[in-house]
Parts: C-alpha cells; sequence; structure tokens
C-alpha cells in the first residue's frame, strides 16, 4: 500500500543530479557511490531528503527526460575501479579520470563514449567468467527487461545509434522474436555486455541508497512521465504507445506556438487491459531505490496534449481524452459544409504570401501551386490533401521566406478536423482569421458548444486521473510527490488530496497573479501535503532569478527589509534571507537545489550566474544537463560554515 503522507514530518532536503557530484574518485562527472560521501555530508548538515533527476539510460540524449528505457540505468553512473573485473585496467581508470576530470562542465558525449568503451574492454577481457557466472544468470532471470533492453542497445550498435524506426531489420520485434534475438549465440556475448553492465550499476546503485537510508536520509527519485519514441520500451511495447501523436503542451506566454517534446502519448486502453502492468513494473523498479518520488508533470495523467506526428509546434495539438464536435453538432447550429470549411481549413490569400515573395504576382502563383489549390478564380488558396502537417511544407523546395509564411498560416485555423467529421477547437481559437469573421450570434453558439464538450472533457480527465493514480501510487511503497506546476484543471488539486499526492509549491510561481502588484503566498500558507522549492532543474538558480530577473524588489516588498539585503546585489546575506523565508513553509518536504545552498557562502560562487544552471528549457546544447558542483564533496565536508548554517534552515522548517 502507499504511504499515507498526511502524517508526514516536515523534512529538509536537497536536490542535485547526480551526475553533479564531484568526488576524488568518480571520473568525469558524478557517479553512484559518490551519493555515499554525500550522504555524510547531508547528515552532518541535517538533510533529511536527498531529491534526484532521473537515472535512465539516455544513450546519446543528455536530458534526463529522454529515456531509452524506463528500467536500464545510466553507464555514466558506474564507478570503473569499483568492478570487481577492473583491476587490470587501473591504469586506463586513471588517464580516463585525468581526460575528465578538470572540465569544469562535463563533455557528456565524449564522457560517455569513453567510459562505454573502457566497459566494453573491462568487459571483453573478463566475457567467458562473466557469461558463466550464476549470479549474472540470476539477476537476468529476476531482471526480464534487461533481455529486451540488451537486444534493442545491440541493434542500436549495428545501426550506427540510428532511430529504431529506420532499421532495415529488426524494426517490428514480438516477444518471441526478442527472445530469439537473446538467445541468438552469435550475439550472446555483445547481449551479456548490457545485461553485466546493468547488474553492476544496479549493484552500485543499491549500496548507495542502502547508505542513504541507513544514515536516516530519504531518496527521492524522479519518474519522467514520457519515454522517447526511441526507446527500447517503445520498440518492444508498441502496443503500449500511440506513435501518430506526439506528448506537448499548449501555447502560453513563454512559449506562444506551445511545445512539442516529440514523445509519443500512452495507448491508456492497452495499459489498462494490462492492469498498468508496464507502469507498475516500472515503479516496482524504483522502490528498490527510493523512499519518494516526483511524478513528473501529472496533469498528463488527467489529459495529454496530443500533436500529430510531423507537426513541428504544438499549435494544433488537443487534449486526450477528447470529446469531440461532431459535423452534425455544427450544422445545428448553423454552420453549413461550406462555412465549417472555412472554420476548419487555412485560406491562404495570394497577397500574404506575395509580401515574402518581392510582390511577384506570377512567381507567387507558380510556388503556390506545388502544394495548394486556387478556389476558383478568387486569389484564395486552400492546401492540397497531400499537405497534412507543416513539416510536409518545409519538405517542399520553395524558398524559406514562403515556407516560414505557410506554415505560420497553415496554424490558423479555428477547429481542428481530428478525423472524418468529427473537430475539436484549437486552443487560441478566438485569435484565429476565421472566428473573428464570425457574428456575434455565431460566436455565441458555437462558444457554448465548445464549453459543453470541454465540461465533459474534464469529468472524464478526472476519473482517468483517479483510476490511474489510485491503481499506481497504491502498488508501490513510496511517497509520490507531483510537479502539477501550470494551468491545470480545477480536479487536479482534487484528485491530488484525495490520493494524498504531494503538490509542489515553487515559491517564484507561487503568487497572487490576480491581485494589484501579484503579491507572493506566504510559504507558511502553503498546505502541509506539499513540497516547497525555491528552483527546479529547469529555472535559473535564486542567485540568477535575483539578479538577472529583477525579483528582488518584488521579495523585499512583500517578505520585508533585511539588514545587508537590496535589490541589486546578492551575497551571503541575501541567500540566507531568501532561503529562512522559504523554510517557514507548512510543506511537508521543503527541498532547495545544492546551489542554492551553496550561495550562504561566496566562495563557490560562479563569476556567471548562469553556469550555475542545470538546464535552460527550449534549447539543445552542450551547456545543458551537464553541471558539476564547483568543489569536491570533502571540501564540502569540511565548510563548518556552510553546514551550520545548513543546520539553521532544517531548524526553522521544523518549527
Amino acid at each position: 500500500m502507499a504511504q499515507k503522507t498526511a502524517k508526514l514530518p516536515r523534512l529538509t532536503g536537497t536536490a542535485i543530479p547526480v551526475a553533479a557530484l564531484k568526488t576524488g574518485d568518480s571520473c568525469g562527472a558524478g557517479e553512484f557511490l559518490d551519493l555515499l560521501p554525500f550522504a555524510d555530508f547531508c547528515k552532518s548538515a541535517n538533510l533529511e531528503l536527498i531529491q534526484l533527476l532521473p537515472v535512465n539510460d539516455t544513450g546519446t540524449e543528455s536530458s534526463p527526460y529522454s529515456a531509452l528505457s524506463a528500467f536500464a540505468l545510466h553507464p555514466i553512473y558506474m564507478r570503473l575501479q569499483a568492478l570487481p573485473e577492473a583491476e587490470p585496467f587501473l591504469t586506463e581508470i586513471t588517464e580516463l579520470k585525468q581526460k575528465h576530470d578538470n572540465a569544469k562542465r562535463f563533455n557528456y558525449k565524449q564522457l560517455r563514449n569513453d567510459k562505454l568503451e573502457l566497459l566494453s574492454a573491462i568487459f571483453n577481457a573478463n566475457a567467458q567468467n562473466i557469461i558463466k557466472d550464476d549470479r549474472l544468470a540470476k539477476w537476468i532471470e529476476s531482471h526480464q527487461w534487461v533481455k529486451a533492453y540488451a537486444v534493442f542497445m545491440q541493434k542500436k550498435r549495428e545501426n550506427f545509434e540510428a532511430n529504431w524506426q529506420s532499421w532495415s531489420n529488426g524494426k517490428n520485434a514480438s516477444t518471441e522474436e526478442i527472445e530469439s534475438a537473446w538467445n541468438d549465440k552469435n550475439k550472446q556475448k555483445e547481449h551479456y555486455f548490457f545485461a553485466w553492465m546493468q547488474m553492476r550499476l544496479d549493484e552500485q546503485f543499491t549500496k548507495a541508497a542502502e547508505y542513504v537510508k541507513a544514515a536516516g536520509i530519504i531518496l527521492k527519485g524522479d519518474i519522467p512521465i514520457m519515454m522517447n519514441e526511441d526507446s527500447a520500451d517503445a520498440w518492444a511495447n508498441p502496443e503500449f504507445f500511440n506513435m501518430n501523436l506526439r506528448a506537448g503542451a499548449p501555447a502560453d506566454g513563454y512559449n506562444p506556438t506551445g511545445q512539442n517534446w516529440g514523445f509519443p502519448i500512452y495507448n491508456w486502453k492497452n495499459l489498462k487491459a494490462c492492469d498498468y502492468s508496464w507502469w507498475k513494473e516500472r515503479l516496482k523498479a524504483a522502490e528498490k531505490y527510493y523512499k519518494a518520488y516526483r511524478i513528473d508533470h501529472v496533469l498528463g495523467f488527467f489529459r495529454i496534449w496530443a500533436v500529430p506526428q510531423g507537426e513541428r509546434t504544438a499549435v494544433l495539438g488537443y487534449p486526450q481524452p477528447l470529446e469531440t464536435i461532431s459535423a452534425k453538432e455544427l450544422e445545428e447550429i448553423g454552420f453549413s459544409a461550406e462555412r465549417l470549411r472555412w472554420l476548419s481549413k487555412p485560406h491562404i490569400e495570394t497577397r500574404q504570401i506575395e509580401e515574402v515573395n518581392n510582390f511577384d504576382y506570377l512567381g507567387t502563383h507558380g510556388e503556390l501551386q506545388k502544394i495548394m489549390n486556387r478556389i476558383g478564380t478568387e486569389e484564395m488558396w486552400l492546401f492540397k490533401d497531400s499537405i497534412k502537417t507543416d513539416s510536409d511544407i518545409y519538405s517542399t523546395d520553395m524558398p524559406d521566406l514562403i515556407k516560414n509564411r505557410l506554415a505560420e498560416l497553415w496554424r490558423n485555423r479555428c477547429l481542428i478536423e481530428v478525423s472524418k467529421n468529427k473537430y475539436t477547437p484549437t486552443w487560441a481559437y478566438r485569435d484565429s482569421t476565421a472566428w473573428q469573421s464570425l457574428n456575434e450570434q455565431e460566436k455565441t453558439a458555437l462558444q457554448e458548444l465548445i464549453e459543453s464538450k470541454q465540461e465533459k472533457m474534464e469529468k472524464a480527465w478526472e476519473k482517468q486521473a483517479k483510476n490511474i493514480l489510485g491503481d499506481l501510487t497504491k502498488s508501490v511503497d513510496m511517497i509520490p510527490c507531483a510537479e502539477d506546476l501550470g494551468a491545470n484543471p480545477e480536479s487536479v488539486p482534487r484528485v491530488m488530496g484525495a490520493l494524498n499526492i504531494l503538490s509542489l509549491r515553487i515559491v517564484r510561481w507561487t503568487r497572487e497573479w490576480n491581485k494589484d502588484g501579484q503579491p507572493y503566498v506566504m510559504p507558511e500558507d502553503y498546505p502541509s501535503v506539499s513540497v516547497a522549492a525555491n528552483s527546479v532543474h529547469d529555472s535559473s538558480t535564486i542567485r540568477g532569478w535575483w539578479l538577472n530577473e529583477n525579483a528582488g524588489k518584488d521579495f523585499i516588498r512583500d517578505f520585508g527589509e533585511a539588514e545587508g539585503v537590496d535589490e541589486e546585489t546578492y551575497t551571503p546575506q541575501t541567500a540566507e534571507y531568501v532561503l529562512k523565508n522559504i523554510a517557514k513553509a507548512q510543506s511537508a518536504f521543503c527541498i532547495h537545489p545544492l546551489q542554492d545552498l551553496l550561495h550562504l557562502n561566496a566562495r563557490y560562487y560562479d563569476d556567471d550566474c548562469e553556469a550555475e544552471r542545470v538546464n535552460v528549457p527550449g534549447s539543445v546544447t552542450e551547456f545543458n544537463w551537464t553541471y558539476r558542483l564547483p568543489c569536491t564533496i570533502d571540501q564540502l565536508a569540511s565548510d563548518k560554515e556552510l553546514i551550520n548554517s545548513i543546520k539553521e534552515l532544517c531548524k526553522l522548517h521544523k518549527k
């Protein structure tokens, strides 16, 4: 049974990616065994919880939220010299450490490649004994997922890391075919390499998790809601995924075209038919290491924003489960087939393209004829039926300016035809040319129809989430916490409350947005069944927020003035002021990212506060996900001033 969270004591913790940890033993990036000295440091500072980012294998992708396995651990976290087979390779391990250890941020691709190459050499030197080892055989027997993972990884090697959907052989694999491939004697050595590596990672992470637990500290994991389409799970269990739709988020102030994450959405119908076995096995695997877990994007269990495969933006996405509007219903409120076409298909005027094509009338007609049909003799065009998504527009040989303009106009519609004669409004349908052309009577009739469908959907979302989350949370004995940021249906807090799932309160975003000045909600008013935090992996640190996002003025206004604190500078006094105010939260957990705690001592400040970030959302760069601590854990452990300052925060949160 899931643990009852309402009676949880108040605990203060810290959040850190495993890779950010730094010791004299780790190589280039933090490793699972670095959690042992880190637990000692946390215990000395009275921190009672350590929150990690996801630790699953992500292959060539540095983002921990882009896993190629829901179960396999990431080889980058392996302590090479701790392997019982590694003694003859200590020189090579030392050389690898020297190559990577001095980097301020680690080079993900190079470090991954170097570690895998050395792991392969260690395995090959011991392959005969490893393959015959009964311990490995027993481990494989109790971790059946590793067979599909190993076969998948070997096939990716053979295909130069290409996405499995592009493979010429083995693209479609049944359970029987995967088992047959696993038993292929010609590939046994390659498959056992991945299984051996996972067994050793499991041993090291288990050792670390047990040490953290023995120190009286809760280890909290992170379960990404989505899986990469190029994953062993999507390849081996395609029935659990809908590859025709991609998960994302609708438009908001920060993302005017929404977010298209590129991950396939779940087929909840098929998952339910299997009693959510895949999800439950995933949580059971996590429970081996963690006592608490973060449910990433909990809204996705209510409804997911689904984007048709091939769309580059999320503008033409829609919620799933979905309550569609039929053509008959639209006809009944006065919209003929012709009017329905106007609402659901973008109509392009010749002049709109001429404006980006040097006002070349004939040339513009020539370009438009490639992918569009003219409406009679009007200077108006419709996309041909062969154009399914904006990717089809971008795949043409038209000039970029024309393609960009057409892609923008492609999104300009009031309704989306989801399937034949079934429609749903776009997220920003009121901004569409079609909507603005309607008279007030038509707008009212259509708005009422849309709202009636919305009411039905919200009931369906609540029912779905209550069933799924209820089943999943009670299947393990871990404390469930959820990432529930952003605008959510009213049922989200209701369902989470009923299931004792801790909500998330990020101080900088927990404000009374509808009031003048948008004052902060005082942490003292946060619900007890919640997690309070000051920053997240996708945000700036508090220091970056204070200095670069002009946060100080409002914060001081609402929390009061303090000696040595001003809005223009950020000092250890400022850090103490901010963190102490957050520590007053009534939340069960108060979790400070480690970078924010390090600001209590100026010696750890980077000249560029943005360099202290873990990730910059919306960007794909070598910077993201490669943060390392500015010092070793041993150095932190010897900093009595820092430790005493953290103790004060922990003490304050207990009150």
